[in-house]
């Protein structure tokens, strides 16, 4: 689905990544590891074409990203489902609201789609607060209703940058889970974390590859973890 062959990238005169293969199959679960700065987000980014490799090559559903034009990549970010680590939503806008924009941009949003929207937020557990305000949203709604609107499309891949972060134990238990049921459905999910400990407790229920990036370069983690 997404496949990365010998990439590079450097910023500001630095090199960030350093000829990182990687292959993303239909229906997979990697867990992306390594210190803050080590590049997890500039990774994810490379995966849905918020930024372009320095070398080498990435593709993602067949289509070599670089080549894409601007429509073609806005097609193409509809079938990868992205949550972001800082959350951002539009605070004039209720959750429902935000968790639909993507319909809304796509063109997609229609009467037919409030049904769908609403399970989805009960899904989430989020049904009791479609008319909440951002501001009025604890840290742990405001990774679900991020999850939420990253799904609402219905995307083939999931990329999650570092989605437990902001939350304490629990709460990250129930974002996992939500993450391995869409796993379940079929979707293939990365998510970046530092937390080792989610990873050890998250692998006794999803079949997981654990990668880590290590001196600007990607390694399969030992089976320790």
């Amino acid at each position: 689905m997404i496949e990365l062959e010998n990439v590079s990238y450097s910023y500001g005169g630095g090199e960030l990544l350093r000829d990182v293969s990687l292959q993303l199959q239909p229906g997979s679960f990697h867990f992306l590891t390594g210190p803050s700065g080590a590049g997890k987000t500039t990774l994810l980014k490379l995966c849905y074409g918020a930024l372009l490799a320095t070398s080498g090559r990435i593709a993602a559903f067949g289509e070599d990203i670089a080549r894409l034009d601007r429509d073609q990549m806005a097609l193409l970010r509809r079938r990868i489902g992205v949550v972001h680590q800082d959350c951002r939503f539009l605070d004039h806008m209720t959750l429902a609201e935000n968790v639909a924009l993507p319909l809304m941009v796509s063109g997609r949003a229609d009467e037919s789609h409030g049904a769908d929207l609403a399970e989805l937020l009960t899904w989430v557990g989020l049904g009791s607060r479609m008319d909440a305000l951002p501001p009025e949203l604890s840290g742990g709604e405001r990774q679900r209703a991020a999850l939420a609107r990253a799904v609402i499309l219905s995307p083939d891949v999931v990329l999650a940058d570092e989605p437990t972060g902001n939350v304490d134990w629990e709460m990250s238990q129930r974002l996992m889970q939500l993450l391995i049921e869409l796993n379940r459905m079929g979707k293939t999910v990365v998510i970046a974390t530092h937390d080792l400990s989610l990873i050890r407790a998250a692998k006794s229920h999803v079949q997981a590859r654990v990668l880590r990036i290590s001196q600007r370069r990607l390694h399969l983690a030992g089976a320790d973890l």
